[in-house]
């Protein structure tokens, strides 16, 4: 629901909410020393330690309810919740070797979570999937040699055509390593 803040402008803009006060009680500070009262200050040592204390009680616990607010918006923590909730999801495993990807399927439906389950046969690979405007959705990086495949759950919401890309060098024709994948409007959908 509020994806929007945690990129482009809107991840812009929380950074921004989370400086200016910082950055306006540096201003006042520095402001209040330097031109209102220049002279040595007078609160007491013990009021200082108590006001330190709780500055830093505000920040820890803005910091902590900011850190756990956004915990659902993890890619990982994303992909468990599309995986168990919703329809279905669609399987696709996804084999790399040298410049080419072995897909189970290279189409997929609109509105239905997708499980990617990725391994690498022989070096290690990247799979990137780009929307058909260029926009890159999401990415995975592939080991050979492990017991577990790398996986991501995407639900793809617009029908088209989407490059898929290596992004991890993997040899001298990685350049050539590209495949696509169809996504076509769900028969639930309609």
């Amino acid at each position: 629901m509020l994806d929007f803040l945690f990129s482009g402008w809107g991840a812009f803009w929380v950074t921004m909410g989370m400086l200016l006060p910082f950055a306006g009680m540096f201003w006042y500070v520095i402001h209040r020393k330097s031109v209102v009262d220049s002279g040595p200050g007078t609160t007491p040592r013990a009021a200082m330690s108590r006001l330190e204390g709780y500055w830093l009680t505000a920040v820890f616990v803005i910091f902590v309810t900011i850190n756990l607010a956004s915990l659902k918006f993890m890619p990982i923590i994303a992909t468990a919740r599309a995986a168990t909730a919703g329809p279905p999801v669609q399987e696709v495993a996804v084999t790399a070797t040298s410049w080419t990807y072995e897909m189970s399927s290279r189409q997929v439906e609109t509105g239905k979570p997708v499980r990617f389950s990725a391994r690498a046969k022989d070096t290690q690979h990247g799979f990137a999937v780009y929307h058909p405007d260029g926009r890159m959705l999401f990415t995975m990086l592939m080991m050979p040699g492990v017991s577990k495949p790398t996986t991501v759950v995407h639900t793809f919401s617009d029908p088209g055509t989407y490059k898929i890309r290596c992004l991890e060098y993997c040899g001298i024709a990685h350049h050539g390593m590209k495949d696509e994948l169809t996504v076509v409007k769900s028969n639930a959908a309609t």
